[in-house]
């Protein structure tokens, strides 16, 4: 039939009824499988960092330099400079990093995909990003987005006047969304605040991990709590939320003077007229969403936030302008042309008021936000104002050394920076850690360990506990470091800190005696665990060690930003603090993709700790052998056979009996079970439970334990 359509609608290209549509309780492994290299269209021996140090440096900054103010007519920059717009977006890239799971940040460039690419905060990026592509296309694979897009904002401040702290490339851009990232339960965006808070007026509250009060918000509502003006109030959001992103108070105050020092909001006009946004927006628009109808061709008809002006006299140049005018006026509500909160001076001379983006024959009134007004009216922040207008020069090194932070924060160790602007200066929450020795023998070291009286489990297990702090959303935490002999983690109660505490006693003694780093005899001592637990099994193997890693100080570390590294659940050790909304299955997944592992790598390590004996206190679920200590892939073997049957007995633990005689051979936990009944991951259980797949258990298990020891280790990288 010619009228009938030819494609499948709902299936092929369509998003039709997936899987957890059908069965939304099933055990998602998205999470695991994202970014596979099908996605990505570089060659498969591409290593965009080894490419970007073939970067002509300085020819790419000056080029960047030459865009701020190269004003297009297709989108006319404010004042003839595109410096404020290029902020915007290096900061709304930067900006959605938080603390609590070191996901979001700049460092993979995914703001050209949804749901950031299309977020309400975001409006009109997209033209920032299109700006670009002449540069992006000039310099092609030596510059990938992420470190482009921040560039640019680094090169706009430098533009308008701030020296810039320094900059490092090395960012490597993703080729999908990031569907790990948890931005909350929202159905639709700017929903109240109330919808992520135990209580609005608390705003400790606010569900973990999220960091921003409203969905589609970089970080608070700029018209107030819920769009109600309340600078009071607004201020104690404005704390708990740059908090959770990293800041303390005088970085907040440094980054919202700094940031509102240049620029302005756009709202002049009827917000409501604007097209879709790009995720929804028709072919035609060519990615580009939130038509305006009424721009005309003029900088000053824009819309974005629906707030109207700018916050300085010369918002094109980095002065102490934001400073003068707060405090230097009375400030009342009013609205803007788009019918939003704003704060305009009562009283103020017409020569200090910013001229039109469009017209310099024209002035408007300045303007504030909510947040603004927060730096002035709450006590701890003006004060912290007062210091900095007191000192020019000290605000605007503070300014450029939090900005510097703001957009690298997810890069992790100093170890990845690269360019010819990394700053000499070792900052503390690069989590500095001084390079190990390399001038000591292994064999010794392994001797020493070998018939120091300790249990594979206490080898493995501390190995195991001083690793899994690694994420790879940030590049923070692992072995290299051993902060795992320091405030706080040798408090963590995933640690157990008595046990913990005995078997340091003796690495720091092997340690001293032999030349070797704690940190190093720490990984060492997994190894001959690992490798004496395989040799029981009748496995000759020997695991892979890099020497080299150092042991961080006290002084070397802010324990307060790795409170959040702590574990609350390892479903590898089959432990969890405490219950939770979430299953302990789904705990499991979130720990395995921060740690950068796959699938089938976190189902090998599950059955090789298990027989290893490395359960939390020594329980015994998800024991399933008889030969505990050795490295054999009986949890796979028993976990599949069908002479056995399972029943719940209480919360999160299930008898293993045998289906004949209804003996009790084991308990599990959820955790354990899930590697039989979820079709996945029992496809993966299936293949080392099969008889010919003994010694490629124990390959694979110590491929990825191997994996997880040196996942810190930017050092030789």
């Amino acid at each position: 039939m010619s009228g009938k359509c030819p494609v499948m609608h709902g299936g092929n290209t369509s998003t039709g009824t997936s899987n957890k549509d059908w069965w939304p309780e099933g055990l998602n492994l998205d999470i695991l499988h994202q970014h596979d290299r099908k996605t990505n269209p570089m060659d498969p021996d591409f290593d965009y960092r080894e490419e970007v140090r073939k970067l002509d440096f300085d020819a790419l900054k000056q080029d960047v330099h030459t865009l701020m103010t190269d004003s297009q007519a297709w989108w006319p920059a404010d004042w003839g400079h595109y410096g404020g717009l290029m902020i915007r977006m290096a900061w709304h890239s930067a900006g959605t990093y938080r603390i609590a799971d070191g996901r979001g940040g700049g460092g993979t460039g995914s703001q050209r995909f949804a749901p950031l690419n299309s977020w309400p905060d975001n409006v009109s990026l997209d033209k920032a990003r299109r700006l670009l592509w002449p540069v992006k296309k000039k310099y092609g694979n030596k510059i990938s987005w992420a470190d482009l897009m921040i560039l640019a904002g680094t090169v706009a401040y430098e533009s308008m006047g701030l020296p810039s702290y320094g900059f490092s490339f090395g960012r490597e851009d993703i080729w999908h969304p990031e569907k790990d990232i948890y931005w909350g339960n929202e159905k639709e965006w700017l929903a109240p605040s109330d919808e992520r808070y135990g209580d609005v007026e608390k705003p400790d509250t606010m569900e973990n991990p999220l960091a921003a009060v409203q969905m589609g918000l970089i970080y608070v509502n700029p018209e107030g709590v819920n769009g109600q003006p309340d600078p009071l109030k607004t201020a104690q959001h404005v704390r708990e939320t740059f908090a959770r992103m990293a800041m303390n108070d005088e970085e907040t105050v440094a980054l919202a003077a700094g940031g509102h020092t240049v620029g302005k909001c756009h709202g002049n006009g009827d917000a409501s007229a604007l097209g879709a946004e790009p995720e929804a927006s028709d072919v035609e628009n060519q990615g580009f969403g939130w038509g305006n109808p009424n721009m005309q061709g003029k900088a000053s008809n824009a819309v974005t936030s629906g707030i109207e002006g700018a916050w300085t006299t010369n918002p094109t140049k980095f002065d102490m302008g934001y400073f003068d005018l707060l405090f230097g006026h009375e400030w009342e509500l009013r609205k803007s042309p788009a019918g939003a909160h704003q704060w305009e001076p009562i009283d103020i001379k017409e020569e200090d008021k910013p001229v039109d983006a469009s017209d310099p024959t024209i002035r408007h009134n300045p303007i504030m936000t909510d947040a603004d007004m927060a730096m002035k009216m709450d006590p701890t922040y003006r004060a912290i104002c007062e210091k900095f207008m007191a000192d020019p020069e000290y605000f605007k090194k503070t300014f450029a050394k939090a900005w510097f932070k703001l957009t690298h924060r997810d890069m992790g160790p100093k170890a990845r920076y690269i360019g010819p602007e990394v700053p000499a200066e070792d900052l503390i929450w690069q989590d500095p850690v001084p390079a190990g020795s390399t001038d000591y023998c292994e064999e010794v070291v392994k001797q020493k360990i070998a018939e120091s009286g300790l249990s594979i489990s206490d080898m493995v297990s501390t190995a195991w506990d001083s690793a899994r702090t690694y994420r790879g959303s940030d590049m923070r935490g692992g072995a290299n470091g051993a902060r795992i002999r320091l405030a706080p983690q040798k408090e963590w109660q995933g640690n157990e800190p008595e046990r913990l505490a005995k078997v340091l006693n003796v690495y720091e003694q092997i340690a001293a005696e032999t030349g070797a780093s704690v940190a190093d005899v720490i990984v060492l001592a997994g190894s001959v665990g690992v490798e004496k637990a395989a040799k029981a099994a009748g496995y000759d193997i020997r695991v892979p060690f890099l020497k080299g890693r150092g042991d961080a100080t006290a002084e070397m570390t802010d324990a307060d930003s790795f409170e959040p590294l702590e574990p609350l659940a390892d479903g590898f050790r089959n432990w969890q603090k405490k219950e939770y909304v979430v299953k302990p299955e789904e705990l499991l997944l979130d720990r395995a993709q921060l740690m950068g592992l796959t699938a089938p790598e976190m189902t090998v390590l599950i059955g090789g700790m298990r027989v290893l004996g490395t359960n939390y206190g020594g329980s015994k679920h998800g024991v399933f052998t008889d030969r505990e200590g050795q490295l054999t892939n009986d949890f796979f073997v028993n976990l599949t056979d069908m002479g056995n049957s399972w029943k719940p007995i209480g919360n999160n633990i299930y008898e293993i009996c045998d289906r004949a005689t209804g003996a009790v051979k084991w308990t599990a936990s959820r955790v354990d079970l899930v590697f039989g009944s979820n079709s996945l991951l029992r496809s993966y259980a299936e293949v080392y439970a099969q008889d010919d797949n003994g010694e490629k258990f124990v390959k694979d298990f110590v491929a990825a334990w191997t994996k997880v020891m040196n996942a810190d280790r930017f050092d030789v990288a």
